[in-house]
Protein backbone atom coordinates (compact mmCIF):
# COMPACT_ATOMS: atom_id res chain seq x y z
CA UNK A 1 0.00 0.00 0.00
CA UNK A 2 2.63 2.48 0.75
CA UNK A 3 4.14 1.85 -2.30
CA UNK A 4 1.24 2.54 -4.28
CA UNK A 5 1.01 5.62 -2.25
CA UNK A 6 4.83 6.66 -3.15
CA UNK A 7 4.14 6.16 -6.89
CA UNK A 8 1.16 7.70 -6.67
CA UNK A 9 3.16 11.01 -5.34
CA UNK A 10 5.72 10.64 -7.94
CA UNK A 11 2.87 10.89 -10.51
CA UNK A 12 1.10 13.82 -9.39
CA UNK A 13 4.16 15.37 -8.62
CA UNK A 14 5.94 14.84 -12.30
CA UNK A 15 2.14 16.25 -13.23
CA UNK A 16 2.23 19.71 -11.04
CA UNK A 17 6.03 20.17 -12.41
CA UNK A 18 4.51 19.38 -16.35
CA UNK A 19 1.41 21.99 -15.58
CA UNK A 20 4.12 24.35 -14.33
CA UNK A 21 6.13 24.20 -17.24
CA UNK A 22 3.50 24.64 -19.25
CA UNK A 23 2.11 27.86 -17.70
CA UNK A 24 5.70 29.43 -17.47
CA UNK A 25 6.65 28.75 -21.12
CA UNK A 26 3.07 29.02 -22.21
CA UNK A 27 3.40 25.40 -24.18
CA UNK A 28 0.18 23.61 -24.79
CA UNK A 29 0.21 20.42 -23.31
CA UNK A 30 0.44 17.45 -25.65
CA UNK A 31 2.45 15.68 -28.86
CA UNK A 32 0.17 17.25 -31.46
CA UNK A 33 2.15 19.07 -34.65
CA UNK A 34 1.50 22.53 -33.17
CA UNK A 35 2.54 21.68 -29.59
CA UNK A 36 5.64 20.34 -31.67
CA UNK A 37 5.87 24.02 -33.32
CA UNK A 38 5.43 25.94 -30.14
CA UNK A 39 7.65 23.82 -28.61
CA UNK A 40 10.20 24.47 -31.67
CA UNK A 41 9.61 28.71 -31.49
CA UNK A 42 9.53 29.26 -27.66
CA UNK A 43 11.84 26.95 -25.38
CA UNK A 44 13.94 25.30 -28.46
CA UNK A 45 14.32 28.87 -30.40
CA UNK A 46 14.19 27.30 -33.47
CA UNK A 47 12.53 29.33 -36.07
CA UNK A 48 12.98 27.13 -38.81
CA UNK A 49 11.96 23.99 -37.62
CA UNK A 50 9.02 25.92 -35.83
CA UNK A 51 7.54 26.71 -39.19
CA UNK A 52 8.17 23.65 -40.20
CA UNK A 53 5.94 22.16 -37.89
CA UNK A 54 3.37 25.03 -37.90
CA UNK A 55 3.10 23.80 -41.93
CA UNK A 56 2.65 20.33 -40.77
CA UNK A 57 -0.07 21.80 -38.09
CA UNK A 58 -2.17 23.67 -41.25
CA UNK A 59 -1.88 20.36 -43.06
CA UNK A 60 -3.15 17.96 -40.27
CA UNK A 61 -6.18 20.33 -39.55
CA UNK A 62 -4.86 21.00 -35.83
CA UNK A 63 -5.31 24.52 -34.40
CA UNK A 64 -5.11 26.01 -38.14
CA UNK A 65 -5.58 29.88 -37.18
CA UNK A 66 -3.24 30.02 -34.16
CA UNK A 67 -1.00 27.87 -36.31
CA UNK A 68 -1.13 30.91 -39.28
CA UNK A 69 -0.98 33.54 -37.05
CA UNK A 70 2.32 31.99 -35.00
CA UNK A 71 4.15 31.19 -38.22
CA UNK A 72 3.37 34.68 -39.61
CA UNK A 73 5.11 35.81 -36.04
CA UNK A 74 7.81 33.43 -36.50
CA UNK A 75 8.31 34.90 -40.26
CA UNK A 76 7.82 38.29 -38.93
CA UNK A 77 10.72 37.77 -36.59
CA UNK A 78 13.30 36.24 -39.25
CA UNK A 79 12.42 38.84 -41.56
CA UNK A 80 10.00 36.41 -43.79
CA UNK A 81 7.61 39.09 -43.85
CA UNK A 82 6.23 39.27 -47.27
CA UNK A 83 5.88 35.76 -47.13
CA UNK A 84 3.87 36.01 -44.22
CA UNK A 85 1.74 38.11 -46.08
CA UNK A 86 1.25 35.86 -48.99
CA UNK A 87 0.66 32.18 -46.52
CA UNK A 88 -2.29 34.33 -44.36
CA UNK A 89 -4.09 35.68 -48.09
CA UNK A 90 -3.69 32.39 -49.72
CA UNK A 91 -4.61 29.98 -46.47
CA UNK A 92 -7.09 32.21 -44.19
CA UNK A 93 -9.94 30.63 -45.83
CA UNK A 94 -9.44 27.67 -43.62
CA UNK A 95 -10.16 29.43 -40.59
CA UNK A 96 -13.54 30.56 -39.19
CA UNK A 97 -15.52 33.26 -39.72
CA UNK A 98 -15.15 34.91 -36.16
CA UNK A 99 -11.47 34.54 -36.49
CA UNK A 100 -11.03 36.94 -39.49
CA UNK A 101 -10.45 39.87 -37.31
CA UNK A 102 -7.62 38.58 -35.21
CA UNK A 103 -5.68 37.24 -38.91
CA UNK A 104 -6.83 41.20 -40.48
CA UNK A 105 -4.33 42.35 -37.30
CA UNK A 106 -1.76 40.12 -37.73
CA UNK A 107 -2.10 41.30 -41.59
CA UNK A 108 -1.63 44.80 -40.21
CA UNK A 109 1.21 44.06 -38.81
CA UNK A 110 3.00 42.60 -41.37
CA UNK A 111 2.08 45.26 -43.80
CA UNK A 112 3.58 48.22 -41.05
CA UNK A 113 6.42 45.75 -41.07
CA UNK A 114 7.39 46.03 -45.22
CA UNK A 115 6.35 49.49 -45.55
CA UNK A 116 3.33 48.71 -47.62
CA UNK A 117 1.10 51.52 -46.25
CA UNK A 118 -1.70 51.82 -48.55
CA UNK A 119 -2.39 48.27 -47.74
CA UNK A 120 -2.03 48.70 -44.52
CA UNK A 121 -4.45 51.97 -44.55
CA UNK A 122 -7.12 49.95 -46.44
CA UNK A 123 -7.35 47.31 -43.96
CA UNK A 124 -7.56 49.67 -40.97
CA UNK A 125 -10.68 51.97 -42.92
CA UNK A 126 -12.38 48.47 -43.71
CA UNK A 127 -12.15 47.54 -39.87
CA UNK A 128 -13.34 50.64 -38.84
CA UNK A 129 -15.78 50.66 -41.57
CA UNK A 130 -17.30 46.90 -40.09
CA UNK A 131 -17.35 48.86 -36.54
CA UNK A 132 -19.35 51.90 -38.65
CA UNK A 133 -21.98 49.69 -39.86
CA UNK A 134 -22.55 47.72 -36.72
CA UNK A 135 -20.51 44.38 -38.30
CA UNK A 136 -17.52 44.01 -35.78
CA UNK A 137 -16.95 41.73 -32.59
CA UNK A 138 -20.22 39.95 -33.87
CA UNK A 139 -22.44 41.96 -32.97
CA UNK A 140 -21.21 41.77 -29.25
CA UNK A 141 -20.11 44.99 -26.99
CA UNK A 142 -16.74 43.47 -26.32
CA UNK A 143 -14.49 40.96 -27.44
CA UNK A 144 -11.86 38.99 -26.11
CA UNK A 145 -8.41 39.51 -26.77
CA UNK A 146 -4.85 38.27 -25.83
CA UNK A 147 -1.60 39.65 -25.00
CA UNK A 148 1.60 38.21 -23.71
CA UNK A 149 -0.25 35.13 -23.01
CA UNK A 150 -2.97 36.98 -20.80
CA UNK A 151 -6.79 37.49 -22.42
CA UNK A 152 -8.53 40.29 -21.42
CA UNK A 153 -11.63 42.42 -22.59
CA UNK A 154 -11.60 44.56 -25.40
CA UNK A 155 -14.67 47.25 -25.76
CA UNK A 156 -16.01 48.69 -29.25
CA UNK A 157 -14.44 52.01 -28.06
CA UNK A 158 -11.59 50.81 -27.07
CA UNK A 159 -10.80 48.77 -30.57
CA UNK A 160 -12.20 52.32 -32.48
CA UNK A 161 -9.60 54.52 -30.62
CA UNK A 162 -7.01 51.40 -31.55
CA UNK A 163 -7.74 51.47 -34.88
CA UNK A 164 -7.82 54.84 -35.40
CA UNK A 165 -4.83 55.53 -33.51
CA UNK A 166 -2.93 52.83 -35.84
CA UNK A 167 -4.37 54.71 -39.19
CA UNK A 168 -3.20 57.76 -37.87
CA UNK A 169 0.27 56.89 -37.93
CA UNK A 170 0.28 54.89 -41.07
CA UNK A 171 -0.58 58.34 -42.80
CA UNK A 172 2.13 59.76 -41.08
CA UNK A 173 4.62 57.41 -42.86
CA UNK A 174 3.10 58.73 -45.90
CA UNK A 175 3.47 61.64 -45.04
CA UNK A 176 0.02 63.32 -44.70
CA UNK A 177 0.11 64.95 -41.78
CA UNK A 178 -3.45 66.77 -42.47
CA UNK A 179 -4.98 63.54 -42.72
CA UNK A 180 -3.47 62.39 -39.38
CA UNK A 181 -4.63 65.42 -37.47
CA UNK A 182 -7.58 64.41 -38.10
CA UNK A 183 -7.43 60.26 -37.23
CA UNK A 184 -5.86 61.27 -34.08
CA UNK A 185 -8.14 63.88 -32.94
CA UNK A 186 -11.55 61.82 -33.61
CA UNK A 187 -9.52 59.09 -31.59
CA UNK A 188 -8.86 61.09 -28.48
CA UNK A 189 -12.55 61.88 -28.63
CA UNK A 190 -13.49 58.34 -28.41
CA UNK A 191 -10.86 57.23 -26.13
CA UNK A 192 -8.08 59.58 -25.05
CA UNK A 193 -4.84 58.01 -24.47
CA UNK A 194 -0.85 60.06 -24.16
CA UNK A 195 0.14 57.97 -27.17
CA UNK A 196 -2.18 59.34 -29.45
CA UNK A 197 -1.63 62.74 -27.86
CA UNK A 198 1.77 62.54 -28.20
CA UNK A 199 1.33 61.66 -31.83
CA UNK A 200 -0.52 63.70 -32.38
CA UNK A 201 2.04 66.49 -31.00
CA UNK A 202 4.18 65.44 -33.29
CA UNK A 203 2.10 65.59 -35.84
CA UNK A 204 1.36 69.23 -35.08
CA UNK A 205 5.10 69.96 -34.96
CA UNK A 206 5.43 68.57 -38.29
CA UNK A 207 3.28 71.05 -39.90
CA UNK A 208 4.87 73.87 -38.38
CA UNK A 209 2.26 74.99 -35.81
CA UNK A 210 4.64 74.63 -33.11
CA UNK A 211 2.07 76.26 -30.52
CA UNK A 212 -0.36 73.85 -31.13
CA UNK A 213 1.61 71.35 -30.66
CA UNK A 214 3.41 72.88 -27.09
CA UNK A 215 0.15 72.75 -25.83
CA UNK A 216 -1.40 69.21 -26.70
CA UNK A 217 2.11 67.91 -25.26
CA UNK A 218 1.79 69.98 -21.71
CA UNK A 219 -1.37 68.39 -21.45
CA UNK A 220 0.35 65.02 -21.10
CA UNK A 221 3.34 66.50 -19.19
CA UNK A 222 0.23 67.98 -16.63
CA UNK A 223 -1.39 64.39 -16.47
CA UNK A 224 -4.18 65.48 -17.68
CA UNK A 225 -4.87 62.56 -20.01
CA UNK A 226 -5.16 58.83 -19.23
CA UNK A 227 -1.60 57.14 -19.32
CA UNK A 228 0.16 60.07 -18.68
CA UNK A 229 1.36 58.65 -15.55
CA UNK A 230 3.55 56.51 -17.62
CA UNK A 231 7.47 57.09 -17.78
CA UNK A 232 7.61 56.19 -20.92
CA UNK A 233 4.68 58.32 -22.20
CA UNK A 234 6.15 61.78 -19.99
CA UNK A 235 9.81 61.00 -21.54
CA UNK A 236 8.32 61.07 -24.97
CA UNK A 237 6.70 64.15 -24.41
CA UNK A 238 9.40 65.94 -22.88
CA UNK A 239 11.09 65.11 -25.78
CA UNK A 240 9.27 66.43 -28.47
CA UNK A 241 9.15 69.83 -26.60
CA UNK A 242 12.33 69.99 -26.30
CA UNK A 243 12.60 69.32 -30.38
CA UNK A 244 9.72 72.09 -30.63
CA UNK A 245 11.83 74.96 -28.02
CA UNK A 246 14.72 74.43 -29.95
CA UNK A 247 13.51 75.92 -33.44
CA UNK A 248 13.88 78.59 -34.43
CA UNK A 249 11.75 79.17 -37.58
CA UNK A 250 9.34 76.75 -39.17
CA UNK A 251 10.41 73.73 -40.79
CA UNK A 252 11.42 74.03 -44.49
CA UNK A 253 8.82 71.88 -45.69
CA UNK A 254 5.41 71.48 -44.24
CA UNK A 255 3.53 68.55 -45.45
CA UNK A 256 -0.28 70.41 -46.20
CA UNK A 257 -1.56 67.03 -48.21
CA UNK A 258 -5.88 66.69 -48.82
CA UNK A 259 -7.99 64.54 -46.58
CA UNK A 260 -9.22 61.30 -48.19
CA UNK A 261 -11.03 59.79 -45.45
CA UNK A 262 -15.56 60.53 -45.01
CA UNK A 263 -16.02 62.53 -42.38
CA UNK A 264 -19.57 60.48 -41.87
CA UNK A 265 -17.63 57.36 -41.02
CA UNK A 266 -15.47 59.45 -38.61
CA UNK A 267 -18.36 60.97 -36.70
CA UNK A 268 -20.04 57.78 -36.92
CA UNK A 269 -18.12 55.66 -34.73
CA UNK A 270 -18.05 58.72 -32.30
CA UNK A 271 -21.51 58.43 -31.85
CA UNK A 272 -21.42 54.55 -32.20
CA UNK A 273 -19.10 54.22 -29.14
CA UNK A 274 -21.27 56.82 -27.18
CA UNK A 275 -24.90 55.20 -27.57
CA UNK A 276 -26.00 51.92 -25.96
CA UNK A 277 -28.21 50.99 -29.01
CA UNK A 278 -26.47 49.44 -32.53
CA UNK A 279 -25.71 52.37 -35.07
CA UNK A 280 -25.98 51.84 -38.73
CA UNK A 281 -25.64 54.24 -41.61
CA UNK A 282 -28.10 55.01 -44.14
CA UNK A 283 -25.75 54.39 -46.79
CA UNK A 284 -22.54 52.47 -47.33
CA UNK A 285 -19.54 55.51 -46.20
CA UNK A 286 -17.40 56.72 -49.29
CA UNK A 287 -13.79 58.34 -48.41
CA UNK A 288 -14.26 62.01 -49.21
CA UNK A 289 -13.02 64.63 -47.43
CA UNK A 290 -13.95 66.08 -44.44
CA UNK A 291 -14.78 69.21 -44.58
CA UNK A 292 -14.74 70.85 -41.07
CA UNK A 293 -10.93 69.56 -40.86
CA UNK A 294 -10.47 70.66 -44.07
CA UNK A 295 -11.26 74.35 -43.18
CA UNK A 296 -10.25 74.36 -40.00
CA UNK A 297 -6.85 73.91 -40.98
CA UNK A 298 -7.31 76.17 -43.85
CA UNK A 299 -7.82 78.67 -41.25
CA UNK A 300 -4.61 78.27 -38.76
Amino acid sequence: MSLEREKLGEREQKSSKDELFHVIHKVPPGDTPYVRAKYAQLIKKDPESAISLFWEAINAGDRVESALKDMAVVMKQIDRAEEAIDILKTYRFLCSKHSQESLDNVLIDLFKKCGRIEEQIELLKRKLRKIYEGEAFNGKPTRTARSHGKKFQVSVKQETSRLLGNLGWAYMQKPNFMMAEAVYKKAQIIDPDANKACNLGLCLMKQGRLNEAISVLQQVQQGNIPGSDEIKAQKRAGDLLTQIRSRQSLPDSIELLGLSIDGDLLNGLEQLVHERGPFRSKRLPVFEEISSFRDQLACN
